[in-house]
């Protein structure tokens, strides 16, 4: 029974050999685990093949064909011509039937092979091939289309519109069409050369391949952002609707903290961060967005002897963390926060009015939350980290809980291609020597919008400047670089004191 490498022992209902020191492997069945190794080696090129033969069938190949060639395919564009091929969905559908079959042999096997390898000094590595999503399978014919070029291959990336290519080189990209249709200005690629628009739609005009806004001099500003929106109200009927927490005014964000959950008691005696998120650069493009309030709901343990205070840095446009000025709570007539218990509860609503008088825009809220205690000095040592432990009636004090932060506002539509095209005609008139006057009401109109951003500034201590708020929508919404985001205020600069005949205010950098 153990080849006579051991004694065959029996336990238990369990027999098993009892190897001999020179022969430690006695129990392991070695050759029989190399062919079950082996036979999943053969399974998983059997399941690369699988895919190969989808990408070399008849369905796949007539797929590609008729796929237009004439101006660029989107990841979406792509899965829209994927779903109405009834012949490769066909072929698909089988495809997807056998890899099923194919998956539970392979489990099958590996299940067996760690079995016999139960007694066996070393464990077998084996990692179960993974199944090609529908998302890689579009990105796939996006990288056989765009990346498949003078006998090279590699992936591509539609976020940059560029190749990687494999094996160090970088002839693998082949020219990469223009983008037409839905919201885009081109109507039709060139004819000569294909990466450039040939052809605008209605309301644009030709210039070296890209299409640009005609009459960008006859627009109003409201045309670039709207500021003008629905949500005229007043203060006190701000007011009254934000204690009513009305749906009107919810602005949805994303809660973002490594630090605190909703609605779990933590100890807020040392510094916890939160921040509210809006992500408009990837979800909602064409908008910005103005906070005219802030709500928090805070619940304390009874007898608390904690205080908690509020630090509330705001990105305007997106940025870093750097790039957020603080709200000065009651400083310069800057409201403070309003805090009302709850009935029959420990629970107070904390609620912050900016009103029309202090709104702003903003991307980002980062909420700092530190706690003054009114206990004596001696009994403050404690760090206040680790579990939350609320048995204990000398620590449950501290602890507090937020269910509920909110940000109060709304939005307002924004056409980046529009304003980016004004900024492109004052870069160009400041490049030419100063040539204002060939588009003097792009801008008055550019003047009016920087103007109209700033006055929406924090307030600030007297004699300082007022911070630059317009330069921050220039680089994160536009995209500028600093030295373009330096030349466009410089040449509204130059026109506002030189041809209006103005005094220019002084503004402090914030990105």
């Amino acid at each position: 029974m153990c080849n006579g490498e051991g004694e065959y022992v029996c336990q238990n209902s369990q027999c098993r050999c009892q190897c001999a020191e020179e022969f430690p492997q006695c129990n392991c069945p070695i050759t029989d685990i190399q062919i079950m190794e082996y036979t999943l080696a053969n399974m998983a090129k059997s399941w690369a093949e699988a895919y190969k033969d989808l990408e070399n069938s008849d369905e796949f190949k007539s797929f590609m064909k008729r796929l237009p060639s004439n101006h660029f395919l989107t990841i979406g564009s792509i899965h829209q011509h994927w779903g109405n091929d009834w012949d490769l969905q066909n072929r698909y559908k089988l495809l997807q039937s056998s890899m099923e079959a194919q998956r539970q042999k392979i489990q099958r096997t590996a299940r067996k092979l760690f079995g016999l390898s139960v007694r066996c000094r070393h464990n077998p590595n084996h990692q179960l091939p993974r199944e090609r999503t529908i998302q890689q399978w579009l990105a796939r014919v996006q990288s056989l289309l765009y990346c498949n070029e003078n006998g090279f291959w590699g992936t591509f990336l539609e976020s940059q519109r560029s190749c990687v290519c494999h094996g160090s080189t970088t002839l693998c990209q082949r020219p990469i069409p223009c983008v037409i249709g839905g919201n885009n200005s081109c109507a039709m690629c060139s004819l000569a050369n294909i990466s450039l628009c040939g052809s605008c739609n209605k309301g644009y005009k030709l210039y070296r391949g890209r299409c640009e806004p005609q009459n960008v001099d006859s627009e109003r500003s409201e045309q670039f952002i709207s500021f003008e929106t629905d949500l005229d109200f007043q203060d006190l009927e701000l007011k009254y609707l934000l204690q009513k927490m009305d749906s009107r005014l919810y602005v949805h964000t994303t809660f973002v903290s490594n630090e605190i959950r909703l609605d779990t008691f933590f100890d807020p005696r040392w510094r916890k961060r939160m921040s509210l998120t809006l992500k408009s650069n990837k979800n909602r493009m064409d908008f910005i967005h103005m906070v005219i309030g802030m709500s928090m709901r805070i619940c304390q343990m009874r007898n608390s002897s904690l205080d908690p205070m509020f630090f509330v840095y705001v990105n305007p446009f997106s940025g870093s963390h750097s790039e957020g000025w603080n709200m000065p709570f009651g400083e310069f007539g800057y409201p403070r926060w309003e805090k009302v218990r709850l009935q029959n509860s420990q629970c107070y609503n904390w609620t912050l009015l900016l009103g029309n008088r202090w709104k702003t825009f903003f991307e980002t809220v980062h909420i700092y939350l530190r706690s003054r205690t009114r206990l004596a000095t001696v009994l403050r040592n404690e760090t206040g980290q680790g579990p939350v432990d609320l048995s204990d009636p000398s620590k449950r004090q501290f602890y507090i809980k937020i269910s509920d932060v909110q940000v109060f506002g709304y939005s307002l539509r924004f056409n980046a291609d529009l304003l980016r095209s004004a900024v492109q005609q004052v870069n160009q008139s400041y490049t030419q020597g100063g040539q204002f006057y060939s588009s003097s009401s792009v801008m008055l109109l550019l003047l009016d919008i920087r103007d109209r951003i700033n006055r929406l500034a924090p307030p600030v201590a007297p004699g300082k400047p007022q911070l630059d708020l317009f330069s921050c929508m220039l680089k994160h919404r536009l995209k500028l670089t600093n030295s373009e985001i330096i030349r466009v205020n410089h040449a509204l600069d130059l026109y506002n004191t030189e041809i209006l005949k103005q005094s220019d205010q002084m503004t402090a950098k914030l990105c």
